[in-house]
């Protein structure tokens, strides 16, 4: 058996990257564009919603919050739901996908509530099936209140405990974790697929160091099985290709001695040392190529414990990491800064330079998102600065404007320079052409 896999994760803020990666507007490397048009959306937006964004903000906005969301709240929570490799890859074989999914649907409904579930899409086009949903968690039960709270007498109007609101901590706590991992592995043994180890005690060396050496050996696992299907490949062309030889030796034994007795000719033909080689010959590569199979399931089943130790680590990685932030709150930022330079098309050492505060001139050419294309400049300014109604946080100027403000203006230089004229929209005379 294989492991149902059950990944949670809190986004931050409107979480544009990780609806891009969902969406497909931005072509992962690990993706397969001749198989991108297979992924498909499993839940039907609601009237005027296009996109995962919308629908996160649509949710909020209906839910009927009393209590106003703060700036660094959670609005969505991120689920990965798929399986092992191998096993999914059966259930996929076996046409009983669309079943698989509609059993996680109706998982996230009964878990999460059916309206908190605003998205959830089928990727096809990575290695292994899986599905990425987005949870809001709106729950309606009472908020738990500190102490320093509870020892402060207030006179405020009571409110109603069980009204609706947007707490990720209640959703996401040790408890409910685990009952997640336990029903969802309920749900998914019907498709093969097992709940695995509760609580890996596995640390004997450094976490980041462990999970580098996993990755590691992983890659030399698969190595190790391609190079045993490509020798178990060729052993049994060898082996048709003797069995081959055989037939023919027989029948030209057989047809030398087609004037004799059929029996003395059958008996010639079985004592000709040739085909006694040959015969061994095949006996030996039969034994060989049951040899490698057992081999190849012996690696594959390393490899599935592997993979799972691989998730365990990832998910300590990230609670680490989440520390990491906690005690450094603007790392979050320098990070999120340090991929949109990559991700804009800023060489390595630019965005070093960037990262220190300093201002950087540059050239070149620049990729957006918004308008999938690349924007020139021939002398420009990029710094990493704080945000001017928010000096706490920090954005990516160029020129003194934000980034995004910065391809606004070279979207209308390129919409000018072929012949679009934008005008001023508060006198409503919209574009000119």
């Amino acid at each position: 058996m294989g492991y149902a896999v059950l990944h949670l994760e809190k986004t931050n803020g409107t979480d544009s990257a990780m609806s891009a990666h969902i969406e497909r507007t931005i072509a992962p490397k690990n993706a397969d564009p001749e198989r991108t048009h297979l992924n498909r959306e499993l839940i039907a937006f609601p009237d005027g919603v296009r996109n995962r964004t919308q629908a996160i903000q649509h949710r909020l906005d209906n839910a009927g919050l009393q209590r106003k969301i703060g700036k660094n709240q959670v609005r969505a929570i991120r689920v990965l739901l798929t399986g092992s490799n191998e096993n999914m890859k059966r259930i996929e074989a076996e046409n009983k996908l669309d079943e698989w999914c509609n059993d996680n649907i109706r998982w996230l409904g009964e878990t999460y509530g059916t309206k908190n579930i605003v998205s959830a899409v089928l990727h096809l086009d990575e290695t292994t099936p899986h599905i990425h949903a987005t949870l809001v968690p709106i729950v309606n039960t009472e908020r738990k209140k500190k102490k320093s709270e509870a020892q402060v007498k207030k006179n405020y109007r009571k409110k109603n405990p069980n009204a609706p609101r947007l707490s990720a901590d209640d959703v996401m706590t040790r408890t409910k974790l685990k009952e997640y991992q336990d029903t969802y592995a309920e749900t998914m043994a019907k498709y093969g697929l097992q709940r695995g180890i509760d609580g890996s005690e596995a640390r004997h060396i450094g976490t980041s160091q462990y999970y580098r050496e996993l990755f590691a050996k992983n890659e030399e696992l698969k190595e190790n099985i391609d190079e045993l299907l490509k020798k178990q490949t060729d052993t049994e062309k060898k082996l048709s290709q003797v069995k081959s030889e055989v037939s023919k030796e027989k029948f030209k034994n057989a047809k030398a001695e087609m004037g004799a007795n059929l029996m003395n000719g059958v008996n010639s033909l079985f004592g000709n040392s040739k085909v006694k080689q040959q015969q061994a010959e095949i006996e030996e590569l039969q034994s060989e190529n049951t040899t490698l199979k057992d081999e190849n399931r012996s690696l594959k089943t390393e490899m599935q414990t592997l993979q799972k130790e691989y998730t365990t680590t990832i998910d300590k990685l990230r609670a680490e990491l989440k520390k990491v932030y906690e005690i450094y709150p603007k790392l979050r930022e320098l990070l999120s800064i340090e991929k949109m330079c990559r991700f804009v098309g800023f060489s390595d050492d630019l965005t070093k330079q960037i990262l220190t505060g300093d201002k950087v001139g540059f050239k070149g050419s620049l990729y957006s998102a918004e308008y999938k294309q690349k924007f020139s400049t021939v002398h420009s300014v990029a710094q990493m600065e704080p945000e001017p109604k928010q000096p706490e946080k920090l954005r990516l100027a160029i020129d003194g404007v934000d980034i995004i403000e910065w391809f606004r203006l070279k979207y209308r230089e390129f919409q000018q320079s072929v012949g679009i004229d934008w005008m001023d929209r508060k006198e409503g005379r919209g574009r000119k052409i």
